[in-house]
């Protein structure tokens, strides 16, 4: 009599591997960071790399730290616009040979790194300027204010272009803050400078590069906190871990969840796996279909696995919470 049952158990499994497909097949097509994005990122790099080159050239020129601070804002804004720009490529790329998961999570790196480099950027921004503000240097006000001014228009064009993708994607939205806080940052240069030719009062250029660096750590903190979180596979911040457990133990028939994990893919995707008890599991293929268009409409999981066990008698290994 126990061949039977263990014959259940085993159909219960296959249609698991079922279940996953009905769950991959409805949710995993339109998660993709926007393929138009591609334009968007092309036009904000080559818009600003020319303007860092201007406003590099500028800087030095007029002896402006403020100006170069900017620039080293821009520049690591560039790097972190190939950076999300190459990740959404990869993020297209189609799973193959060890890499099950295709190249999805170098969204979530790409990130991470831009984050890093932002801070070191900070670094030597703030080092010259605690210099500067020893020995205040004349500046050319007139270049830098158009310099800047430039600068203005630029990120909020770049910003813009940025801004319609910057909902769904972890990545765009920090290519999109970037931009935001570039074009505010660029306006207080033209701000500082035109106060230093009106009032002749030397410390406003590096004391205004110490703000701009304090702008960068600000807007980097919260893009390195997220994307070290997805690193670590820790759930989505839109996610909330126990209102998914409390959906799929509240499904019909279901009398516990246990080996519940959520993380992401991507900056965009999110996966699931989770075994559930459901001792009465005659609708099995429908059961699993409802469950995953459910967790894809809900919580925008677009890739759920779920196994289903029926028999209550025998624990799963993976039932303690504390067993990951």
């Amino acid at each position: 009599m126990a061949d039977p049952a263990h014959e259940h158990h085993d159909h219960a499994h296959d249609h698991d591997h079922h279940g996953h497909d009905h769950g991959h097949s409805h949710g995993g097509h339109h998660h993709h960071a926007p393929a138009n994005m591609g334009r968007a990122f092309a036009i904000g790099v080559i818009l600003n790399t020319a303007f860092v080159a201007a406003e590099v050239a500028a800087g030095l020129w007029t002896g402006s730290l403020a100006l170069l601070a900017d620039a080293g804002h821009n520049l690591s804004d560039v790097l972190s616009l190939l950076l999300a720009w190459g990740a959404t490529i990869l993020a297209r790329r189609a799973p193959g040979g060890r890499r099950t998961y295709g190249l999805r999570k170098g969204t979530i790196l790409a990130s991470l790194a831009n984050a890093i480099l932002l801070l070191i950027a900070v670094g030597a921004i703030v080092s010259e300027a605690v210099r500067r503000l020893g020995t205040p240097a004349p500046i050319d006000s007139d270049i830098v204010m158009l310099t800047a001014g430039l600068g203005v228009l630029i990120n909020g064009a770049t910003a813009m272009l940025f801004m319609r993708g910057s909902h769904d994607d972890l990545n765009v939205r920090g290519a999109f803050l970037h931009m935001a806080a570039d074009a505010g940052v660029s306006l207080a240069v033209v701000a500082g400078a035109f106060l230093m030719a009106r009032t002749g009062v030397l410390w406003i250029d590096p004391a205004l590069s110490l703000i701009i660096a304090g702008v960068i750590v600000l807007g980097t903190w919260s893009l390195l906190r997220d994307s070290a979180d997805l690193a670590l596979d820790a759930a989505p911040r839109g996610i909330d871990v126990e209102a998914v457990r409390r959906y799929l133990a509240g499904l019909p028939g279901v009398e516990g969840v246990h080996d519940l994990h959520v993380w992401a893919l991507s900056t965009t995707e999110t996966a699931m796996t989770a075994h559930i008890l459901r001792p009465a599991n005659s609708d099995g293929d429908r059961f699993l279909h409802l469950a995953c268009e459910g967790l894809e409409a809900r919580f925008k999981i677009g890739h759920a696995t779920l196994q289903v066990e029926t028999d209550a008698a025998h624990a799963c290994r993976l039932a303690p919470a504390e067993v990951v």
